[in-house]
């Protein structure tokens, strides 16, 4: 039986804050470091004949980490998402292929390079559906970018089969999903190439700051040169055979205070992990069985990072009176990502662009054209409006985890039943 409502006592639940939750003197004596040392720059600082030494280190522990071959510091993840585009050769008259349930970023960056973003479905897992990618690719489709959403991991056995038979290149999007598997592998190594954010709702952060990484030692010449200007500096000749001529790239480094910061969050990465499991773990055992809730489905469950629990109600206008309830028994459901569909966006629904005349769209007779209006998004919209988004945080406790499960049964039972 559970407990009526009116017989729950209102706890007071902790921050659904991640990684900076868990900023303190590790973070402090990382940077005093770089600040001791006056050193703030990764390429030189007192002494030009030794790099210092922090960027450097966080791309070597996040390679052995990820178990993948390199890693590339940038300023931020909307950095890393044009970086990588750039490395994969990304531009006018390519297409990519994208989630239309995603971050802003997943779309501009996509248009900054001169490419057309093709919005796809998303499935009950909130990630792109594979069954996209044959429906959507043409002759000038380039690359599928692949959104793991908020700690959980696409479908990538059926996403990475669909693309290596469409013959495009796989970037992975890990901005909300650092440290997650899919069937013991790290995301941002299955595809091609991926990127990470450390801003600062991530379950790693330096404020901001995000890194590209990939297997493919083309790829990560054109991710360097791309980052730096074009350059190719001897720490990263260092890394790999040099093969790719001088191109103009841009300027997205991360400094050494960042990487100071976001090295010591990834050596607590696995920490906050299995603490946001196990309040996730927790909350199931008591809610996993009701009747009328329908929960996101989770590829690899094994690999997810358990920070966000995800349900569906029967029907769109359940949500608002359940939402409320949880309110009043202090359970957050404000979802941990500004996550939206690009078709209700001003940059998509008046296409704007630097200069005029540059937006790939300019051919549309009107505008928003087939494939940007929300009619054109039936099984998203099927979704997104049912769901309710339970965040939680590093900080909770197993008392904490019982009273959310107890909550949310005693509104199950109160509103549905």
């Amino acid at each position: 039986m559970h407990a009526h409502l009116e017989q729950i006592t209102r706890r007071q639940l902790p921050s659904t804050a991640l990684g900076a939750a868990l900023i303190g003197s590790e973070e402090e004596e990382l940077l005093l470091d770089v600040i001791r040392r006056k050193e703030p720059f990764r390429y030189y600082g007192t002494n030009l004949e030794t790099p210092p030494p922090m960027a450097a280190k966080l791309e070597e522990e996040l390679c052995a980490y990820l178990d993948a071959r390199y890693a590339l510091a940038v300023c931020n993840g909307t950095s890393a998402l044009e970086v990588a585009l750039g490395a994969l050769g990304i531009g006018s008259g390519d297409e990519v292929i994208l989630p239309v349930w995603s971050w802003d970023s997943c779309f501009t960056s996509i248009m900054r390079s001169g490419a057309t973003p093709v919005l796809a479905e998303i499935d009950q897992t909130l990630c792109l559906d594979p069954a996209e990618i044959p429906r959507l690719c043409t002759p000038r489709t380039k690359a599928v970018m692949i959104v793991h959403y908020q700690g959980v991991a696409a479908d990538m056995e059926a996403i990475m089969a669909e693309s290596r038979k469409a013959g495009i290149k796989v970037l992975e999007d890990c901005a909300e999903s650092p440290g997650v598997t899919h069937q013991g592998q790290r995301v941002g190594t299955i595809g091609d190439i991926g990127i990470f954010s450390f801003q600062y709702a991530k379950s790693m952060t330096c404020g901001e700051g995000g890194a590209v990484v990939t297997n493919d030692p083309v790829l990560y010449e054109r991710s360097v040169r791309m980052h730096d200007l074009g350059k190719m500096r001897p720490y990263h000749e260092g890394k790999v055979a040099v093969s790719v001529n001088r191109f103009c790239g841009g300027q997205y480094r991360m400094t050494e205070l960042q990487a100071a910061v976001a090295l010591a969050q990834l050596r607590k990465l696995e920490t906050l992990r299995e603490r946001c499991r196990r309040t996730q773990a927790i909350i199931m055992q008591r809610i996993g069985h009701l009747k009328h809730l329908q929960f996101r489905s989770i590829p690899d469950p094994i690999g997810d990072s358990g920070f966000e629990i995800y349900f569906w109600l029967e029907a769109p206008e359940q949500v608002g009176p359940f939402i409320e309830l949880l309110e009043k028994w202090g359970v957050a459901t404000l979802k941990g990502s500004g996550t939206t569909c690009h078709y209700n966006l001003e940059y998509c629904q008046s296409q704007p662009t630097l200069a005029s005349g540059s937006s790939p769209f300019d051919a549309q007779q009107s505008w928003p054209a087939p494939g940007y209006q929300k009619t054109d998004f039936p099984k998203t919209e099927q979704l997104i409006h049912r769901f309710i988004a339970v965040p939680l945080g590093v900080l909770f406790t197993d008392e904490d985890a019982d009273y959310i499960g107890r909550v949310i049964c005693g509104i199950h039972d109160t509103l549905l039943t």
